[in-house]
């Protein structure tokens, strides 16, 4: 089955006919760590102050056209940093779920979990299955955020499920195709990203989407996540705007 090309002459159209306006953006948010470190403070100090940025962000992004933002708030590898930073934000990350949910209910965000939920604390679990239930069914954003999350380990879990359908013979393996393959991802419903972002001056992808981001078109920022603000995704996306996406087309 042929590639899924999106139809560009049927998207609407960004500034001075550019890129279209991006319905969903990704970010990475670097540099928690970096800030609190910059000013002699503890990294949880900065993840802290990063958390304070992303309630900003997510006020922000339907006002500016977004409709589905992912963001990558612990990967698969971050398991590797100390006992206690690992534990500072997995309790964070509960504390603070349970402290916006009825905000984000209010504010009409859609909160969903991507990445692999089996390791993490079952309080944790606990929680995130609660603002998931609670939130299902708002429209005015879809709020997706990745914790444990690997695009590797994404694909392979995708992978063994369509090879037990297979092996079961639910399917054939000349039925698998790309929209099959984006049905058994965790970001499943969602369109893939128009743009992503990373904050910090780092330049890598870091194993973020790798099948959803295939087309997407990326922002690197020196910005550190903690001082990163509305207005600068507000200029990030008028520069994204001026540009031309020909999904491996040619310029018309």
């Amino acid at each position: 089955m042929a590639p899924s090309i999106p139809d560009i002459a049927q998207t609407p159209q960004g500034h001075e006919g550019g890129a279209p306006a991006p319905l969903h953006v990704a970010i990475i948010m670097d540099g928690n760590g970096r800030w609190a470190t910059q000013r002699g403070w503890p990294r949880l100090a900065g993840h802290r102050k990063g958390a304070e940025q992303i309630k900003k962000v997510v006020q922000a992004a339907p006002d500016l056209g977004i409709r589905y933002m992912t963001i990558y708030a612990f990967s698969t590898e971050n398991w590797k940093r100390s006992t206690q930073e690992v534990l500072g934000l997995m309790k964070m990350f509960r504390l603070m779920i349970k402290r916006e949910a009825a905000e984000l209910s209010r504010q009409g965000v859609e909160l969903r979990f991507i990445g692999d939920r089996t390791p993490l604390d079952p309080l944790l679990r606990e929680t995130m299955d609660a603002i998931e239930t609670r939130t299902k069914g708002n429209s005015k954003l879809t709020l997706a955020v990745a914790i444990n999350y690997g695009g590797r380990d994404e694909l392979k879990r995708a992978a063994q499920s369509i090879a037990r359908d297979v092996a079961e013979g639910k399917i054939t393996a000349d039925e698998v195709d790309e929209a099959m393959i984006s049905s058994r991802l965790d970001s499943a419903g969602m369109p893939d990203p128009d743009l992503v972002i990373r904050s910090s001056g780092e330049t890598r992808t870091s194993n973020f989407l790798p099948w959803q981001a295939a087309y997407s078109e990326y922002e690197f920022t020196p910005t550190l996540w903690p001082d990163f603000t509305p207005d600068e995704l507000s200029d990030i996306l008028d520069r994204f705007a001026g540009r031309e996406r020909r999904f491996g087309g040619v310029a018309s």
